[in-house]
């Protein structure tokens, strides 16, 4: 028996430390400097008198260009590997931040801070890293590896925002985008123990040959596969309109500028929390009922902060409550995803789930400046993410959470 016990964890995959680890380091710098744009809008805009319309603009190009290329970037990772998307992440990234920058043209803000800081993240952020992960652990480990790596970009989330703060009070909003650009250069050199595409890894797909055609069809044919990417839309439109304007909130209710900093970093050390527990509850518990409870909760403390006085104490809580709700859909919703139809087409299928939370992002962003610009509050925009909160719970209820049926593709016996 003894015996037996050996030869089976000697079968058993261990957990990949440093690929995780090296995963998890990119994640944090590749979320950080995009979750922090929004310390830059007042500075900027005072200096080069651009609207609040111009900034959100960029940010929806930003969101909008992320989860265009997300699909592009996963299909490209799946094939050729993750360490080629990842350097060209960074050159894409720091080249972008630099862009920003310059304070010489709005354009220089919508092509540098939107289109190129955009695709950078594609290349680098989320889908890329879990779909590494994913191919490199059991189906056991696969929920807290993503847990592990959606804390990860939290943990960039909490350490940039008093960064970034501090940069921009020290050198200037311009010098502080340039630092940043400096530091994506980073990733290549920590990307190297992701090298690898689908075909490597514990979890090579040998059941099923399958194109990249027949994988669109099938998913694009899969009920629940919809409802998921239906649902993560409102993820986006949540949490990218928060990101980009919770700062100029916190400001035009009159509190100190310095909780707007607490607040951000609030959300992104509950977000931690949040993230590596969502990683454990949906390994043992019912992944599309625990989305639908997250968005129900997200609506629930959205409404709580509106109605109640906003005062510096609700912010705090509003932040910590909002934190461990943030990023915690990411493990469920990749799972989900895998779970469905395998990791061989992983970042492709992921990414497509992805573009859809980025339309909402860019709606996020674009709306709650140009609402604000035509009705001098931020309300509106908020009561319609709480809306969609409960719509996105209907959406996840009915999801199955199985893979889908194959069967009609085996060959005849």
């Amino acid at each position: 028996m003894s015996a037996s016990s050996s030869a089976t964890a000697a079968r058993e995959p261990s957990f990949p430390w440093l690929i995780i680890a090296s995963g998890c380091l990119i994640a944090a710098l590749t979320f950080g400097p995009r979750s922090a744009m929004g310390f830059f809008q007042l500075p900027m805009l005072a200096e080069t008198g651009w609207s609040r319309s111009d900034f959100g603009l960029a940010l929806a190009i930003q969101n909008l260009m992320w989860g265009v290329g997300q699909p592009f970037f996963g299909a490209l990772a799946d094939k050729w590997g993750s360490w080629r998307v990842l350097m060209l992440s960074a050159l894409l990234y720091a080249a972008g931040l630099a862009m920003m920058s310059s304070p010489e043209s709005v354009w220089f803000l919508h092509v540098g801070g939107g289109l190129l800081v955009g695709l950078g993240v594609a290349a680098g952020s989320f889908g890329i890293i879990l779909a590494a992960f994913a191919r490199n652990v059991t189906a056991e480990q696969r929920s807290l590896a993503f847990g592990m790596g959606t804390a990860a970009g939290s943990a960039g989330m909490f350490l940039f925002a008093p960064f970034s703060q501090a940069v921009i009070s020290q050198f200037g909003w311009s010098d502080a985008l340039l630092i940043m650009s400096a530091m994506m250069l980073i990733i290549p050199v920590l990307a190297i123990p992701l090298r690898g595409n689908s075909d490597s890894g514990t979890q090579k797909q040998t059941d099923i040959d399958q194109s990249i055609g027949a994988a669109l069809r099938e998913a694009f044919g899969h009920h629940s596969y919809l409802l998921l990417t239906a649902g993560f839309f409102v993820c986006g439109f949540q949490v990218a309109f928060i990101t980009a304007h919770f700062p100029a909130y916190i400001g035009d209710l009159g509190i100190d500028a310095r909780y707007a900093v607490i607040g951000i970093a609030l959300i992104g050390f509950f977000n931690i929390i949040g993230s590596l527990a969502s990683g454990f509850i949906g390994q043992k518990y019912s992944k599309p009922i625990f989305l639908a409870l997250i968005y129900i909760g997200r609506s629930i403390a959205v409404t709580a902060f509106l109605l109640l006085p906003q005062t510096p104490t609700s912010v705090v809580v509003f932040s910590a409550v909002m934190g461990l709700l943030w990023l915690s859909t990411v493990p469920p919703t990749n799972a989900l995803v895998a779970i469905m139809f395998g990791t061989r087409y992983l970042g492709m299928l992921g990414g497509i789930v992805f573009f859809s939370h980025q339309i909402g992002s860019f709606l996020g962003v674009w709306m709650g400046g140009y609402l604000y610009d035509i009705f001098g509050t931020y309300d509106p925009v908020w009561w319609l993410g709480v809306a969609l909160g409960l719509f996105a719970a209907a959406v996840h209820w009915p999801i199955r959470e199985k893979p889908v049926d194959r069967t009609v593709l085996a060959p005849a016996g």
